[in-house]
């Protein structure tokens, strides 16, 4: 339950910081914090989190994908 707990915190940062406007990479260092986190919670609690497993594992295909620079 405290890695469920861990997770929510996370994300409630994640929401705090990008309503700051921090810039894109603090919201990825924590993203990735996130993914580890999550990790940690479905290790310990794997029935029931089908779809957070499944998010988690479209996350690390997302992140593993070459990168587009975008110019603006």
């Amino acid at each position: 339950m405290d890695e469920a707990r861990t997770v929510l915190a996370r994300l409630e940062r994640i929401d705090d910081l990008e309503a700051r406007g921090a810039p894109p990479g603090a919201l990825l260092a924590e993203v990735r914090v996130l993914l580890a986190e999550a990790e940690e919670w479905l290790a310990v609690e794997p029935v029931g989190t089908q779809r957070a497993a499944a998010a988690l594992s479209r996350c690390h295909a997302a992140f593993a994908a070459p990168r587009e620079v975008a110019m603006m």
